[in-house]
């Protein structure tokens, strides 16, 4: 046999070897727990399995047939609220019922990892139906006549927009996010067009691994609530990228001025009021590429200072040992446990609770509502679909998820649609925005009467204390405070 020919023998062996290699590490590696198991009040966590080369499960949008609408739990009817649209995103219902949506998509940007994290994500958002360009427009919908189709569309803005987002409006000030900036415009109600020039709040760090920006106001619309999502998985390109990142900020609409408001979050995204206590809450994408069942996402109150360990730990002190920046001297001692787990890699965007007038109450009662968009890290799929959690009287989630609309998914490796914002209707029902298959949702029961308003939990304050006896550190020891010196109604 010939020199050349035991060199091409070699060359196709080592090919072939190569290939098998490459074949067995891009296995995915199985989930070995059901999604429920990795969600509620007391998820399992996993033991970490650190992967090079990632569990990869994207399934690729395929649209919905015509006249086919989402499976929904008993007793709820589906509609298309409105369709044809172009990557509808955010939705945000006006108080004179009007509707409000961003069709918006990824704006020019670097993944954090390098060319080849960057060539990768490009193949997996072109497969996810990801890497359209972004529309940039504010679109107005409007169901005149009340028979549940939005049969009026318009489009309210496109100068000043980019990769918008975040919507919010109050007492003729209209709020919209960009991924780089805030705006405000004048809009009053009912006009069909936002003309004025757009004024600048605030500037946000840009673009990023995550781009969305969502925004809530308080309820005197004096403070603005700004989420940020981090530039990167765990902050494998440095932490200086990432400063103001993985935040939620608030800005001060009267003075103009910011600050940080709760940080460690990794992707927060949909955020609403706690109608029983009044607090923050946020729906928050944990971080990949620790196997299928590591890290469940999750939703959690948001008080002012707190700090939920990202890049550094997660669920209060699991420390992700891939991190490299330095963690800071006691992070752990300060972390917050996230209040609830929403399943490993199922992505919720959207999040609602109950309010007054919504029409769901006969199956579900008060809760909260949570899009999860879907998984691209977990094997097998989870995620595509719509959920609730039931909270109690005291304003604590409990139990499992509780399916509103079932998966998406159209078969192996394929989805007819990814479910991405939920929002309340000027009639109760709730509308879910399908940015892959361009249509609204609307999510409705016939026999449900309109939800009454959730009383807000008060209560007296505890009269502070006077004076400190004895070593301050055993104040919190068992039997060293009487507890009549502090409720005195006890020691009668």
């Amino acid at each position: 046999m010939s020199i050349l020919k035991k060199i091409l023998i070699a060359l196709l062996v080592l090919i072939v070897l190569a290939a098998a290699i490459l074949w067995w590490l891009t296995r995915p590696v199985e989930a070995q727990y059901t999604l429920d198991e990795t969600s509620g009040t007391d998820p399992i966590l996993a033991e970490p399995d650190p992967q090079l080369i990632p569990t990869v499960g994207i399934n690729t949008p395929i649209g919905w047939p015509e006249g086919q609408v989402p499976g929904a739990a008993e007793g709820l009817v589906v509609n298309r609220f409105a369709e044809g649209l172009e990557h509808p995103r955010v939705l945000y219902t006006l108080p004179n019922g009007d509707v409000l949506v961003t069709l918006t998509n990824t704006p020019e940007r670097e993944i954090a990892g390098g060319w080849l994290t960057n060539f990768v994500a490009g193949l997996l958002f072109s497969q996810a139906g990801a890497d359209v360009p972004s529309p940039n427009q504010l679109l107005l919908l409007r169901d005149g006549d009340g028979d549940g189709t939005a049969e009026e569309q318009h489009i309210l803005r496109e100068e000043d927009l980019d990769s918008p987002s975040g919507i919010a409006w109050y007492d003729g000030n209209l709020y919209i996010a960009n991924h780089d900036s805030v705006l405000r415009f004048d809009y009053a109600l009912g006009e069909n067009a936002v003309t004025g020039e757009a004024e600048k709040l605030a500037d946000l760090p840009p673009a990023g691994n995550h781009w969305m920006r969502n925004i809530i106001l308080n309820e005197d619309g004096t403070r603005l609530y700004v989420a940020v999502g981090s530039a990167s998985n765990i902050a494998e390109s440095g932490i200086e990228i990432e400063e103001g990142r993985a935040a939620i900020h608030e800005i001060n609409l009267e003075t103009g001025s910011t600050r940080l408001f709760g940080a460690g979050l990794r992707n927060p995204n949909g955020m609403d009021w706690n109608p029983w206590t009044g607090e923050l809450w946020t729906a928050v994408n944990e971080r990949d590429m620790l196997g299928s069942d590591l890290v469940p996402d999750y939703m959690s109150n948001v008080p002012i200072g707190v700090h939920y360990g990202w890049p550094w730990v997660y669920f209060n002190d699991v420390v992700d040992e891939r991190v490299e920046p330095p963690m800071p001297r006691f992070l752990t001692e300060y972390t917050r446990t996230p209040q609830y787990a929403l399943g490993a890699h199922a992505a919720p965007l959207g999040m609602v609770f109950t309010a007054p007038g919504s029409k769901l109450q006969a199956r579900f009662g008060n809760g909260a509502f949570i899009a999860r968009h879907g998984s691209w890290n977990r094997y097998p799929a989870a995620g595509y679909d719509v959920v609730f959690v039931a909270f109690d009287e005291r304003g604590n989630p409990e139990g499992l998820p509780q399916t509103v609309l079932e998966s998406f998914l159209a078969g192996e490796g394929e989805t007819y649609g990814r479910p991405t914002w939920v929002a309340w209707d000027g009639t109760g029902a709730l509308l879910v925005s399908d940015d892959t298959a361009n249509i609204i949702w609307r999510v409705t029961d016939p026999n449900a009467a309109g939800a009454e308003a959730i009383e807000r939990n008060t209560g007296d304050r505890l009269p502070p204390r006077r004076e400190l006896r004895g070593d301050p550190s055993r104040a919190f020891e068992e039997g060293a405070v009487d507890p009549a010196e502090i409720m005195p109604a006890m020691g009668n």
